[in-house]
């Protein structure tokens, strides 16, 4: 049975800005340079069903902007895309040496797998890892798992959460009292939301709830879950709703919550990589 990470969200207005926490409770960022429509396909919808926070970059000097912001984050370089290798040993190495980016952990993924090339990178250069991408992307995810675990990539967080309070086609509708009530959801893990109900229905703590739909932006889903607690900000403000999900979710669901997440992540970290 999997821990249940509780989702929670704030209607109130923050009075100032929160201090960012640190990687290792929330876990690294991990980029993937100009990745291969393989690896956007294969690898990397793979890591994202295992719960790490993946992002595509299309642009390596943007990025180095936005590593700047993340300290500690992941990024693997295909060494055969845009440049020539020795052009990305340049910029591998400025990345390493450069203050503000120098927390930064770099890999190689590449279809190269000369072992000299290797041994440079790997003894020389000091990269995390060096993945070869060939026929078999099962045993190069299987080995990019086990350099992220050495990473602790994931920190103590057990599961992804998108936050969704700027969205309006993330909504859900549950049964209840014989009626069907409305609401707007806040945040979501594949493990729970949380949410604002239309009329606030004042539904106790432990109800069971079946036929939940949840709309995830063109998706439509169904589950079960169980009210596990409310909570406000203060007088005036919505009440939140927090829904954990029922281990007898379908797994095509938890399939498809994790992509809408990376979906959103992606939307996120797209407008910081223009």
């Amino acid at each position: 049975m999997e821990k249940t990470d509780v989702p929670v969200a704030s209607t109130a207005p923050a009075a100032a800005a929160a201090p960012v926490a640190p990687p290792e409770f929330t876990g690294k960022k991990i980029f993937f340079l100009y990745p291969t429509v393989a690896v956007e396909n294969k690898v990397i919808a793979e890591l994202v069903q295992q719960e790490y926070e993946v992002y595509t970059a299309k642009n390596k000097d943007t990025i180095r902007r936005v590593l700047r912001d993340y300290h500690g984050s992941i990024v693997f370089v295909d060494i055969n895309e845009q440049m020539k290798e020795t052009e990305w040993e340049t910029w591998i190495t400025a990345v390493k040496n450069a203050p503000d980016t120098k927390e930064t952990a770099i890999g190689i993924v590449t279809s190269n797998d000369d072992e000299q090339l290797k041994r440079k990178y790997l003894l020389t250069i000091k990269v995390c890892g060096y993945t070869v991408l060939k026929f078999d992307l099962d045993k190069a995810i299987i080995h990019l798992i086990e350099v992220l675990q050495a990473l602790n990539a994931k920190g103590r967080r057990k599961f992804l959460r998108a936050t969704t309070t700027k969205e309006s086609n993330v909504t859900l509708n549950l049964p209840y009292n014989g009626k069907f009530i409305n609401g707007q959801i806040r945040d979501i893990s594949v493990v729970g939301i949380s949410c604002i109900l239309d009329g606030n229905p004042e539904i106790p703590k432990n109800t069971l709830i079946k036929d939940i739909q949840l709309k995830l932006q063109s998706s439509i889903i169904k589950i079960e879950g169980i009210v596990f607690g409310t909570r406000s900000e203060g007088e005036g403000y919505e009440m939140n709703y927090v829904l954990l999900f029922t281990q007898r979710i379908d797994p095509d669901v938890r399939t498809k919550i994790r992509k809408y997440i990376q979906h959103n992540l992606q939307s996120r970290m797209d407008i910081e990589l223009k």
